[in-house]
């Protein structure tokens, strides 16, 4: 199995110089942008996170030009180099700091085609789910995710989304070197949203997790009451009742 990370590709916008024609035919040069705001002070924490996330890629991208340079010049040692920083870049912890910010997608997405791409990349997804141990798992991780949310952006009408999202949620319950379970509980919640007709126990896993992990009470009531309402399974309607009754009693 390849070693080398896969890349989504980054989509660069080309550009040129603008000029506007006046009702006289008189060509005068664009009025001045305003000018950029670069104190962080006086940035909305939607601008800085958006552009955290466009360095990120930015850097993962460059990495990869790179890496592909020394590829086709058979410069070894140093491929070796960059395979070594992609490998860091992607075992190191990138929290989410806005789930709504090129993140988790809306809960209206429909489930409704067949695409033969998105259905291999779950499968490649699913060949590096929870396979290794140490440093080899977290790259198996790594590469799942990647895979997972690939699907998930280039192929949002798939029929596989919310086969995609409830593995995402599995994988950031259990996200190494540490959990993400605000993300997995949103992944898991747009498991169910987009799969209205589907029995897992995806609702009952985003029940747990704001129940026990984020002291989110309100919203595990939520979650397991939509368990009793909809879901089949004996035990999960009753660990659900149970859960409910001990919650509504304490609060």
């Amino acid at each position: 199995m390849s070693l080398r990370w896969l890349l989504i590709p980054t989509l660069l916008a080309g550009g040129g110089t603008a000029v506007y024609v006046t009702a006289d035919n008189n060509v005068t040069p664009p009025p001045k942008p305003a000018k950029e705001t670069t104190d962080p002070a006086k940035m909305s924490e939607v601008e800085l996170v958006e552009n955290l996330l466009k360095v990120r890629k930015e850097y993962w991208a460059s990495l990869d030009k790179l890496r592909q340079h020394y590829d086709g010049n058979n410069e070894i040692e140093k491929e070796r180099w960059v395979q070594d920083e992609i490998r860091s870049f992607h075992r190191m912890m990138k929290y989410s700091y806005r789930l709504d910010i090129k993140d988790v997608p809306p809960p209206t997405l429909q489930a409704s085609k067949n695409i033969p791409e998105a259905n291999a990349l779950f499968r490649r997804a699913m060949d590096f789910k929870g396979r290794g141990t140490g440093e080899e798992y977290i790259d198996n991780q790594r590469r799942a995710e990647i895979l997972l949310q690939g699907l998930l952006d280039r192929h949002p009408e798939s029929d596989k989304i919310a086969e995609a999202a409830y593995h995402l949620g599995d994988i950031y319950e259990d996200y190494r070197p540490k959990p993400q379970y605000l993300r997995a509980a949103a992944y898991y919640e747009r498991s169910v949203q987009w799969n209205k007709a589907g029995v897992t126990d995806a609702r009952l896993r985003a029940a747990r997790l704001y129940d026990r992990q984020l002291k989110m009470y309100d919203k595990a009531k939520e979650w397991y009451k939509a368990v009793l309402s909809n879901d089949t399974d004996a035990n999960r309607v009753a660990e659900a009742e149970k859960r409910l009754t001990e919650i509504s009693t304490r609060r």
